[in-house]
């Protein structure tokens, strides 16, 4: 196995890796809207979040050699499932190529963000 590291998304907050690469997949840690240049959740619309959460995904992805395109599965969640179409509408332009996919509500997220999301993808 091989931990991935990125500067280009948020560090882990605990004891954890951004991802891991076993085999020819890669399984990213969930990432939440940490702008990774600042530390601090920044964006307050599920929409704007979700954006941060998948450039995030983007960036620890491209530190794998892998990239969205190459996603095979991805587990999504959301704070309140009221965000699901909005939530939807941004994760359809970062996930075109349509991988398989888990959205659940969560009574709670790590510093009351509104969503986060991991994935597995090809490298």
């Amino acid at each position: 196995m091989k931990t991935v590291a990125t500067t280009n998304a948020p560090g882990a907050i605990g004891p954890y890796s951004q991802a891991m690469i076993t085999g020819n997949l890669v399984f990213t840690s969930g990432q939440i809207a940490i702008n990774p240049a600042t530390g601090n959740v920044e964006a307050e619309t599920i929409e704007d979040q979700a954006k941060q959460v998948c450039e995030n995904l983007k960036a620890v992805l491209e530190a794998a050699g892998s990239s969205l395109e190459k996603a095979v599965k991805t587990t999504c969640f959301l704070a309140d499932m009221a965000d699901f179409a909005a939530f939807n509408a941004v994760y359809g332009e970062y996930f075109t190529g349509k991988p398989a996919r888990s959205c659940v509500a969560a009574k709670e997220l790590p510093k009351g963000v509104k969503c986060e999301v991991e994935v597995i993808a090809e490298v």
